[in-house]
């Protein structure tokens, strides 16, 4: 795992960018994506880059279910707003928030990943340490199933909501076994609110309770942290 810090979301979010253009350079990819605030701005910098995604392909990490695509709070909504609009890919595959029947959801969803296997996933973190929807407790070896949220995942998303009440409570989600096949994976994360997940990913012992201490096992990975996100690490960064 290299861990690189800036001084801020903006220097940081440009950092990323390079990945993006380096994955390209060797022609058409799949690439995993996310969504939140975290990666807006990384959003934003491809959008207003020259960087062609027409020959490339995307899979979404996860998405509310019961929301339908249309819903303002959908991650598919998101995604479009975000980068699909004016970022065209060849095929975006998202899971389906609004299919009742989960087996069929996610069973397909994942069939799709290992007949187009991820060159680069994009992640952030929860405050609980959770990566994609894994909450706490989920088992390294899980594949794209449907998943309960946590109290404290709900109450984080439900500033994008109306009313708390409003909040889905439950999604499909990629497993951390599905992240983990990924070829090389990318995190962002920003804010002195993420630095004790982060400690913990990082430096923490690699335990189901912090799912994104997984990724110590993977032998590609980057992490960006602007300076508030990386407050709380105690070892020498890469940069």
């Amino acid at each position: 795992m290299k861990v690189y810090i800036y001084d801020d979301i903006e220097t940081a979010s440009q950092a990323a960018l390079n990945y993006y253009q380096e994955a390209l350079a060797d022609g058409p990819k799949v690439f995993g994506l996310a969504t939140g605030s975290t990666p807006e701005k990384l959003y934003q910098e491809i959008v207003a880059s020259d960087l062609d995604f027409t020959d490339s392909l995307s899979f979404n990490l996860d998405e509310y279910v019961g929301l339908e695509a249309s819903h303002p709070q959908s991650y598919n909504y998101f995604m479009h707003k975000h980068l699909f609009n004016e970022k065209p890919f060849k095929h975006n595959y998202l899971l389906n928030g609004a299919n009742p029947n989960e087996e069929e959801e996610c069973s397909h969803f994942e069939d799709l990943l290992q007949e187009h296997p991820i060159d680069l996933q994009l992640l952030g973190i929860g405050r609980n340490g959770h990566i994609g929807f894994n909450e706490p407790g989920s088992s390294f070896t899980s594949k794209t199933r449907k998943i309960e949220l946590t109290e404290s995942t709900i109450e984080a998303n439900s500033r994008l909501f109306d009313s708390p009440s409003d909040v889905p409570t439950a999604a499909y989600s990629m497993g951390i076994g599905s992240i983990l096949n990924s070829k090389n994976i990318l995190l962002l994360a920003f804010g002195e609110e993420k630095a004790a997940a982060v400690k913990a990913m990082v430096e923490g012992p690699v335990t189901e309770e912090v799912p994104a201490s997984a990724l110590q096992e993977h032998p590609n990975v980057v992490v960006i942290l602007d300076q508030a996100a990386a407050s709380q690490l105690s070892g020498e960064a890469n940069a």
